[in-house]
């Protein structure tokens, strides 16, 4: 079987470099394992239906109905408007504006393509406006938009948690401080850029015009604090937290700010369909292609290799960081975690590493891949919206690149960034 397997691997990557739908050629790589191999056809359907059989899956439309809701109701116009206000004296102020506003925004989309494509545009027609030249406006924002999946709530973070059978309370709360420490290095980095290129800067607007920002952004301000406030009290799960995440976008967007209307509906509906139904149909092939691989005893035979070159935890987190950071230049993020986290999780379990750290770690890996060529779908998403040719945006990605890779390396050498805070909580690893 494992030679078979071996067999068909090639042809699955040759099949998504022509062009194969991912989902596609993941199944098809599943069944023909199965076919093979004379197991019975009926295998294919159990295991593709197994794999949605997951209660914590009912986070994903969830999460992802309130991203669109807080997209067509106005809520990044107040929340962006604010952090520009409180911002503004900073040499680079809309830059520093940018990444504020990405965290904020986390605690609401939990998606990088949302953030990019949602907050994204109004952050880059902002800087464009203000002077910024457009390939550095494209460079912070798909820095910052990293930043959505890691903070909670998590999209990426659940379909970890479900997978690889760890708690998801805890990868959320684990991931808050890599988080807050990737926005705090953007920073940095801005401010160096800001002081070399003489960015502009203004007055503080003063304490009245923060108050109407403020006020005016409240009721957005406070979704990831009842998000978050309820996940560590206890009040609900991580699961339900995304019915009440949905439902408080819906009652802000509809009654609070009335920029969204019933007939906004229908077209949030089904953008919300479109893309549960990618994220479902990658969920559930690779659930298949997941049980192909272990009965091929794929994962046993990396474990060993692994364990043969080092039984060091650092060595293997070393491997693992260079591993899925090359993934993450040829592979979109979700079917990447789908695949790999059968391979690696059992040996990072064997090696004693604590799961909430290895899942942020592994999450961290990928959505760096977002903002890198030759895929880098945020990198060029936003590049699109600036309309900045893929080239430019990716040299004035570069020094960005930097603070996040620094991170990473952390969140690798100090198990505590991602632990501490969970266990403080009494949330299980």
């Amino acid at each position: 079987m494992t030679e078979t397997m071996f067999m068909i691997l090639p042809i699955w990557f040759i099949a998504i470099i022509i062009g194969v739908p991912l989902y596609l050629a993941i199944s098809l790589a599943g069944t023909a394992f199965i076919v093979i191999n004379g197991i019975p056809a009926l295998a294919v359907p159990q295991k593709i239906v197994m794999a949605a059989n997951s209660f914590p899956l009912l986070a994903a439309p969830f999460f992802i109905l309130m991203g669109n809701v807080m997209n067509y109701s106005g809520v990044t116009t107040r929340l962006f408007r604010f952090v520009s206000v409180i911002s503004s004296w900073m040499r680079g102020g809309l830059a520093h504006a940018n990444i504020i506003a990405s965290v904020v925004f986390a605690g609401m989309s939990g998606s990088a393509v949302a953030d990019a494509g949602g907050l994204g545009a109004l952050e880059i027609k902002a800087m464009k406006d203000a002077g910024y030249r457009s390939d550095l406006a494209v460079a912070v924002t798909s820095a910052s938009a990293t930043i959505g999946p890691i903070l909670p709530p998590s999209l990426p973070m659940v379909i970890y948690g479900v997978t690889a059978e760890a708690s998801i309370g805890s990868l959320f709360v684990g991931a808050i401080v890599p988080g807050l420490l990737m926005a705090l290095a953007l920073m940095v980095t801005v401010r160096a850029i800001a002081k070399r290129h003489n960015l502009p800067r203004d007055k503080f607007p003063g304490l009245c015009e923060v108050g109407r920002a403020f006020c005016d952004a409240f009721f957005a301000l406070m979704t990831p604090v009842i998000l978050l406030g309820g996940i560590m009290s206890g009040v609900f799960t991580p699961t339900e937290a995304a019915v009440v995440a949905a439902a408080y976008a819906l009652v802000v967007g509809g009654l609070v700010y009335r920029d969204f209307s019933l007939s906004d509906l229908p077209q949030v509906i089904l953008s919300t369909v479109q893309t549960t139904g990618l994220v479902m149909a990658l969920v559930m092939t690779a659930g298949l292609l997941g049980w192909a691989l272990s009965v091929a005893r794929i994962p046993f035979m990396v474990g060993s290799l692994l364990a043969d070159i080092s039984h060091n935890p650092l060595i293997f987190l070393l491997i693992v960081n260079i591993s899925l950071l090359v993934v993450g230049l040829f592979m979109e993020a979700i079917a990447a975690m789908l695949i790999l986290i059968p391979i690696f999780v059992p040996v990072a379990m064997a090696n004693g590493i604590d799961p909430t750290q290895f899942g942020v770690l592994f999450v961290l890996n990928l959505m760096i891949g977002t903002i890198t060529p030759p895929v880098g779908v945020v990198l060029f998403l936003t590049a699109s919206i600036a309309d900045v040719p893929p080239e430019r945006a990716i040299r004035a990605m570069i020094p960005f690149l930097i603070p996040l890779i620094v991170v990473l390396g952390a969140v690798t050498c100090i198990p505590s960034l991602t632990t501490w805070l969970p266990h403080l909580l009494g949330l299980g690893g």
